[in-house]
């Protein structure tokens, strides 16, 4: 019997446990589910036979090393910052660790032992990052397999993928149209670094400040059909992190352009930077007596003392607010004299508390995730794009489509390696074949589906 612990049951982990639980008795696995909250365990494990729940404290570094002790793989959901040192331990014990997030430093550290004890650090093996490296290198290596059917070489141009968790379009129903799929905090937090990335020979660096300025139009006709009825039904992207480490990730050194980012609807980026040009996004300090402020007052704070003008007069004159954006935060409660009720709160902490009252998923919302790959590329004399697209549905305000493209490339890559057919070792990301075919076509039976469309276009925008 394989024994698997899974360490944290947040609204990510839906799919992964069912998956493992489904594939457990064929497979001789025991799946063990830890969380801080037991119920959320127990509410993830649901009596099963071959599941025990348990709670699980990671300050705890001795039950840690048990876990470690008696796992055959662990699987973190727990927040990215504590993957480290939960792997270090992994490691010490001689125990695989796969993750959903990104590879930090930390992680990256423990590289060399585990390849001298043969195990396999997986990270980035969730939706983004994790789906879009699987679909990336495969219609990347696809063009590539050009190279070999005859002397021309096939020339990757321009790469750009965008990804988003968005609701559905029968439940876009506030007037953000977002609702939160995912962790709130790392929603409030996201872009708080430079974005990096290439545009037609061009490096190009997004401040945070600046970030939400970027923001461009992201069209494709799978997207175009999922409100077809509707005209303002639209996306836009903004940049994601740092896109220039993944040239050599992806074999695309010299490439000209390459931008990875962030899926939202029309409009949302231009309200958001808002918040960030007004500090609100801010969780570097604490605000004194947060707890006696109402909304009205601290939104406010951020504004230079007018004994005259109100805050929508404010927000009117000197951001040039439209009656659109003013329901937007009138929606969210922002001319209430409603207390907070946080104490010694960030701005960044207020902010969050507010949204998450407002931006919850309703017990019969949907959600819907976005991916696309944009790849431009020459071949045989033509200049040509390649469109690849995925929509992803989910089925409730549990059984999310973000819970699905997380949980399910975990466990179909947990299912592969604990039955012999991963042989990576290290600190690894999905971009070897071995990992990207059978997860891609087992995703394929859950509905995630990507469907290409290949034009020819013209040769001046073979870098754009």
């Amino acid at each position: 019997m394989k024994n698997v612990v899974v360490l944290g049951a947040g609204r990510s982990s839906y799919a992964l446990i069912d998956y493992l639980l489904e594939h457990s008795k064929e497979n001789d696995w025991q799946i063990e589910v830890g969380d801080l909250d037991i119920s959320l365990a127990q509410n993830k494990t649901k009596h099963h036979e071959r599941a025990k729940a348990f709670q699980f404290d990671v300050s705890n570094l001795e039950d840690c090393r048990k876990i470690a002790q008696r796992a055959d793989l662990v699987i973190s959901l727990l927040p990215a910052f504590l993957h480290a040192p939960v792997a270090e331990i992994c490691v010490q014990e001689s125990t695989s660790i796969f993750t959903a997030s990104y590879v930090s430093p930390q992680m990256e550290k423990l590289d060399k032992e585990a390849k001298q004890k043969g195990l396999l650090l997986l990270n980035e093996i969730g939706l983004d990052p994790g789906i879009d490296h699987l679909s990336a290198m495969q219609v990347l290596d696809k063009i590539r397999e050009h190279n070999s059917s005859d002397n021309e070489k096939a020339e990757i141009t321009a790469f750009r993928s965008f990804t988003g968790g968005l609701l559905a379009p029968e439940s876009d129903n506030n007037p953000w149209n977002y609702k939160f799929t995912w962790n709130p905090r790392n929603v409030v937090l996201a872009g708080q670094g430079t974005a990096k990335f290439i545009q037609n020979h061009q490096y190009k660096y997004a401040p945070y400040h600046r970030l939400f300025s970027y923001c461009e139009p992201i069209e494709s006709k799978e997207f175009a059909q999922i409100n077809e009825y509707d005209d303002d039904y639209k996306f836009e992207g903004y940049p994601n992190r740092d896109s220039l480490q993944y040239r050599s990730v992806y074999g695309l050194d010299t490439i000209p352009t390459m931008l990875r980012g962030t899926i939202r609807r029309n409009g949302f980026c231009n309200s958001w930077d808002t918040f960030v040009q007004l500090g609100m996004t801010d969780d570097s300090y604490k605000i004194e007596n947060s707890d006696k402020l109402t909304y009205r007052q601290f939104a406010n704070m951020f504004f230079k003392y007018d004994p005259f003008l109100s805050l929508e007069e404010k927000l009117k004159t000197i951001y040039n607010f439209s009656d659109a954006k003013l329901k937007q935060w009138e929606y969210l409660g922002f001319f209430e004299d409603k207390k907070i009720t946080l104490q010694n709160a960030s701005p960044a902490q207020i902010l969050q508390h507010l949204l998450e009252e407002k931006w919850t998923l309703d017990p019969q919302d949907k959600d819907m995730i976005l991916m696309q790959h944009r790849i431009k590329y020459t071949y045989q004399g033509k200049a040509k794009e390649l469109t690849s697209s995925l929509v992803v549905f989910g089925d409730d305000s549990q059984h999310t489509a973000m819970a699905k493209t997380v949980g399910l490339p975990l466990a179909i890559a947990a299912k592969l390696y604990l039955t012999g057919n991963l042989h990576l070792k290290g600190v690894q990301i999905p971009i070897h074949r071995e990992i990207y075919e059978p997860v891609l076509a087992e995703l394929e039976n859950h509905g995630i589906i990507f469907k290409e469309e290949i034009t020819e276009i013209d040769k001046s925008e073979l870098y754009s």
